[in-house]
């Protein structure tokens, strides 16, 4: 891509003059800045997005960058023009990247919603919690009451022993003994 200024050529000194006004806040440089890139930036807008409207709010966006940014503008990196381009092929590309990245999202959401069926989790939910109502009536009482205070009703080893008043070990062990019991019950594999 040939840009239509070169290093070295009257009319990049006269823009990067221009930039170095902008940057102090001079509204007239930048309406001659604002006259000299907007189309160049335009069409290498264009040639990214293929959408004119698209094309036309993104070189609006670069265009404030410049007056915003003018001051970190640096003449020993490239001509203004250069500057300018690189700026609105990133914008443009960053605008495509997230125009792609929300449509993937909507795909990415809507066949999670025809995946998802309602009835049919419920029914494996009721299924679940009957398997392991099964397998609790497999255990022994301590067992049973252990796991139950523990998993169901969040009190830790300790608080179990003291309201069950038995020892730790021997929670822990009809723990363990009952949760291995669960585990070979509901056909759950290590």
């Amino acid at each position: 891509m040939v840009l239509p200024e070169a290093e070295g050529d009257p009319a990049s000194a006269g823009l990067a003059d221009l930039l170095s006004r902008v940057a102090r806040g001079d509204r007239e440089a930048f309406e001659e800045v604002y006259d000299r890139i907007s189309g160049p930036a335009y069409g290498t807008v264009l040639r990214v997005m293929r959408d004119p409207a698209q094309a036309e709010e993104v070189v609006q966006e670069v265009l404030v960058q410049v007056w915003q940014q003018a001051s970190r503008y640096d003449p020993a990196k490239g001509s203004p023009m250069g500057w300018a381009m690189t700026l609105a092929h990133r914008r443009a590309v960053d605008r495509v990247r997230s125009a792609q990245a929300a449509t993937d999202r909507e795909l990415r959401s809507a066949r999670f919603d025809r995946e998802r069926d309602e009835v049919a989790e419920d029914v494996e939910d009721r299924m679940e919690r009957e398997r392991v109502r099964r397998c609790m009536g497999g255990l022994t009482d301590l067992q049973r009451e252990s796991i139950g205070l523990a998993y169901y009703s969040g009190y830790t080893y300790r608080e179990v022993a003291d309201l069950l008043q038995v020892s730790l070990g021997t929670v822990k062990t009809r723990m363990r003994d009952g949760l291995i019991r669960m585990r070979d019950c509901l056909g759950v594999e290590r």
